[in-house]
């Protein structure tokens, strides 16, 4: 008799893709195996995403097309898209389960069969890097973000867990290890309640702790807030340059402080320039990502052209733009001066010119540079690696025969930053 076969599919961040990579490998403990992609399976999980309108109709989309192509599958469906609508949910074709709350994720595999419940896991299927949650729930209420009505339980997982994770996953041979949560600077938050200050524990110790493991490997900090990049966080960094990238995703959202007010931000521009400042001022060339929304209700001109100067004053090297989409049960989606679409793009555009200012400049300050490079992938002949940079800076080396580069993907090296060109360093290295 064949084993039930599953397929998994995800949609939005990275917590969702650990959480997913979380419930398959517990699964897979439990006697399923991945359906083959010519083949329907009796199994399928779909992780869905919120965030915008479209991440709900990206998940319906995915749900319809899955019970098309797997009409006889039991369709188990969570996420940020199953929490806020579980009914609307549970009336798409195929769909059996909803589960609204990702703590009830050991429970889900229960009923499936998995009696040893996994504590975390052991890798992500096809990736050279791993993502590891240590940290979930938002307390903030920013104006336009549907995310703490979905995860608003904060709650961050044991050190020792955490520790124990990151072990297997070096062990099983993952060079990257991306530190994730829905609010990861809060790690700790909920442990530290009525304890003294002193006391308290905060994502400077998991990262310290993290870093003082034995092994060959790195681990990259995810998104974060800028006022949250504390002084111990900073020193970590800086104590431990091979082990921690020097990258920073400080999420900015604009540069205009009166927009910055609307969106029920909890700082302003200066605030936020002065934290990226001191980041650069202490690490060696660190580099700064960062995400921002084009025309937020009531955007002038003026405002949009304040965030501009903050981008090259800060001088990010990547910048997800994201144009305004009014989120339904958010207060922005109520606010009048609603911007046009076409005003949104013609901004979108002209950010994405600053972005590729500030980006070259970066990238032209590392020429010369020794880089560590995570290698990902090989072109076909064997010529050249292309991979990720400690500093976020995709890097492609020249390689020989094609035995060797093979044999170099997935591991770190250190490289000889050369030249620039078409959006990537050209990079040197003994391989």
């Amino acid at each position: 008799m064949s084993r039930p076969g599953i397929r998994t599919v995800t949609l939005g961040c990275k917590v969702n893709q650990y959480e997913t990579e979380y419930v398959r490998e517990g699964l897979l403990s439990a006697g399923y195996v991945d359906a083959a992609q010519d083949q329907p399976a009796d199994l399928c999980i779909v992780n869905t995403c919120t965030v915008t309108q479209s991440g709900d109709a990206k998940s319906r989309q995915t749900i319809r097309q899955l019970a098309r192509k797997n009409p006889d599958a039991r369709i188990v469906v969570m996420g940020c898209y199953a929490t806020r609508a579980p009914e609307e949910v549970s009336q798409l074709p195929g769909v059996v389960e909803v589960v609204t709350d990702k703590r009830e994720l050991p429970d889900l595999l229960g009923r499936h069969g998995v009696v040893d419940i996994p504590t975390g896991v052991s890798g992500l299927a096809d990736r050279h890097r791993a993502y590891l949650k240590v940290q979930d729930g938002c307390l903030l209420r920013c104006s336009f973000c549907i995310i703490p009505q979905v995860r608003p339980e904060m709650y961050s997982r044991p050190l020792d867990d955490i520790t124990a994770e990151a072990k297997r996953l070096i062990d099983r041979g993952f060079r990257e290890l991306v530190l994730t949560g829905i609010h990861l600077g809060h790690y700790g938050v909920d442990f530290n309640r009525g304890k003294p200050k002193r006391e308290w524990t905060r994502l400077s110790h998991l990262v310290r702790g993290l870093a003082e493991l034995p092994g060959d490997f790195r681990i990259r900090i995810s998104s974060i807030e800028a006022t949250e990049v504390t002084h111990e966080l900073i020193d970590v960094l800086a104590r431990f340059p091979e082990k921690v990238c020097p990258h920073l995703h400080v999420s900015m959202q604009s540069g205009s402080d009166t927009v910055l007010r609307r969106m029920r931000r909890r700082w302003g521009s200066s605030r936020f320039i002065d934290r990226c400042h001191l980041v650069q001022q202490v690490l060696d060339r660190p580099a700064l990502t960062t995400d921002i929304i084009v025309g937020f209700p009531g955007e002038t001109d003026h405002e949009f052209m304040e965030t501009c100067n903050v981008v090259r004053e800060v001088g990010f090297s990547k910048i997800h733009i994201f144009p305004f989409s009014a989120r339904r049960g958010t207060v922005a989606a109520k606010m009048t001066d609603q911007i046009s679409p076409h005003e949104k793009r013609i901004r979108s555009r002209h950010l994405a010119e600053v972005e590729q200012e500030t980006r070259a400049e970066y990238f032209a300050s590392l020429q010369g540079k020794k880089l560590q490079v995570l290698f990902e992938s090989v072109s076909k002949d064997g010529s050249y690696l292309t991979g990720t940079s400690c500093r976020y800076a995709p890097v492609e080396v020249a390689a020989a025969p094609i035995e060797t580069a093979r044999n170099a993907l997935g591991t770190l090296c250190t490289v000889e930053a050369k030249d620039v060109v078409d959006d990537r360093i050209l990079a040197a290295t003994d391989l």
